[in-house]
């Protein structure tokens, strides 16, 4: 099992929709050729920025279905599986019939049920005893309530040999540190979070799961491969170039702003699913003029 393939830039990809409401496969394979084209290391498909929890069981398949048509073994896929029912996501990984097409799976914590680190640790390990890929854990408190500490990040990656690694997305560069201080040598510590990218890379990290590369593949991804090569003199120009819109495709929550950078370079439609809203045209004139300026 090699980890290689994940160190460097992931993309968390949107997932397009027609103004009818259904998916956009077109503009999906659009996005993926550019995606592939524009250099990033492999692509995540059906996790929050894909607004996977408004898509159907028939939906999730053919988007992960169209995905792997269109890259073509260009570059790794790993699969969003999670839930805050165990057994339901451990049924989802039974039930899915294409894992000799993608590389691993990413499980974020579950969430609302707000369990104890014992009752993290056992999910992760129920879910890694039957998936057929690696996997990988997604810390993210703000979304999820919950927060997988240092330790028990730590005791997954040191006891469950099929969890390879870890997106981390709590913003907590103490705790980031000590997972990174103190796992093994075969375990990724993956930033979740765009703007401290190159801070996480500094301190150990090996890359990140990014949204602003969905509009800008090349430019962050360049970033990524100078931090990692200790570049860090361009690699620190590059991300502060980046900076302002990162912080402002946030600002309406994700993927609002990104959806409206992507409309904007004419790769989808401006089109989410309830009860998300597209960005306000306050926001998309601002994240235009950023996008102009860089």
């Amino acid at each position: 099992m090699t980890i290689d393939k994940f160190i460097g830039t992931g993309i968390a990809i949107v997932t397009p929709f027609l103004d009818n409401g259904n998916v956009d496969f077109d503009s999906l394979k659009k996005l993926v050729n550019f995606q592939i084209t524009n250099g990033v290391n492999y692509l995540v498909v059906l996790g929050t920025t894909g607004e996977t929890a408004t898509l159907n069981n028939e939906e999730k398949s053919s988007v992960v279905d169209c995905v792997i048509e269109t890259t073509n073994n260009r570059v790794p896929i790993v699969v969003g599986f999670g839930g805050n029912n165990t057994q339901d996501v451990v049924q989802q990984i039974k039930n899915f019939n294409n894992f000799d097409k993608i590389d691993a799976i990413l499980s974020v914590a579950p969430y609302y049920n707000k369990p104890s680190q014992e009752g993290l640790f056992q999910h992760y390990k129920l879910i890694s005893e039957t998936s057929p890929v690696p996997v990988i854990i997604y810390n993210v408190p703000s979304r999820t309530s919950i927060n997988i500490s240092a330790e028990t990040t730590v005791r997954i990656a040191k006891t469950l040999s099929n969890v390879i690694a870890v997106k981390e997305a709590s913003g907590d560069l103490n705790q980031i540190m000590q997972i990174i201080k103190d796992k093994p040598d075969d375990f990724l510590v993956i930033s979740g979070d765009d703007a401290i990218t190159f801070a996480m890379i500094q301190l150990g990290a090996s890359g990140v799961i990014s949204v602003i590369g969905n509009a800008f593949p090349r430019e962050f991804s360049s970033m990524v491969q100078q931090t990692l090569k200790g570049e860090n003199q361009q690699a620190l120009k590059n991300h502060y170039r980046l900076f302002e819109l990162i912080k402002g495709i946030f600002i309406e929550g994700n993927p609002a702003g990104i959806k409206a950078l992507l409309h904007q370079r004419n790769i989808i439609l401006n089109n989410l699913r309830l009860p998300l809203l597209p960005a306000s045209n306050s926001l998309y004139k601002k994240l235009n003029k950023l996008r102009e300026e860089l």
